[in-house]
């Protein structure tokens, strides 16, 4: 018995294609890349906004004078493993490394997202696995939107997941920060 050959829906995307279409987009819709495919993103909350906009302007107040440099949710991270290409828009990162392209970073030490309940499985799963296989990535921050809650993985400790509440204070190693989590939340 023979089955007849997959075939693919749509056509594949090459990154180049994806980065020529994305970038300075004036629609102002904005798609993550996988391996070909674009996904459009989704909207966020209030407090979605809210907390990642305090995480960023505690890490811009923080590492101003540094080498590093903290970006906000319109800048991409470019994931690459062989012919496996990703193109993620983070909530937060933060750089350390000469970058070179405008409209993405390949070299983060930092990148946070903030869990909603459209993206959660994502970024605790997909996100998470292809983030921790860039070299310079150090830490990856989950930070709920809805309460004081975040849970952190460490290189160093091999991805191990540590959680902190309230006022339980954190201390992010790639860039010398410690901050309570409420500081973080409305």
């Amino acid at each position: 018995m023979s089955y007849p050959a997959a075939t693919l829906p749509e056509p594949i995307l090459t990154p180049e294609a994806y980065l020529l279409g994305e970038n300075d987009n004036p629609g102002g819709v904005r798609h993550e890349y996988v391996n070909g495919l674009i996904y459009a993103m989704a909207g966020a909350s209030r407090n979605h906004n809210r907390t990642s906009g305090r995480m960023y302007a505690r890490l811009l107040q923080h590492l101003q004078g540094t080498s590093c440099e903290p970006f906000q949710s319109d800048m991409k991270v470019k994931v690459q493993n062989g012919d496996d290409v990703r193109f993620y828009y983070p909530d937060v990162q933060v750089t350390c490394a000469e970058e070179t392209d405008r409209y993405f970073n390949e070299h983060p030490c930092l990148i946070v997202e903030v869990l909603s309940e459209a993206t959660q499985r994502q970024d605790r799963t997909e996100k998470r696995l292809a983030y921790q296989t860039l070299p310079s990535l150090l830490e990856f921050v989950l930070l709920s939107q809805d309460s004081p809650y975040l849970e952190l993985y460490r290189r160093r400790t091999q991805w191990q997941r540590e959680c902190y509440v309230g006022t339980q204070e954190v201390t992010l190693e790639s860039v010398g920060l410690t901050l309570a989590v409420e500081e973080l939340y409305p």
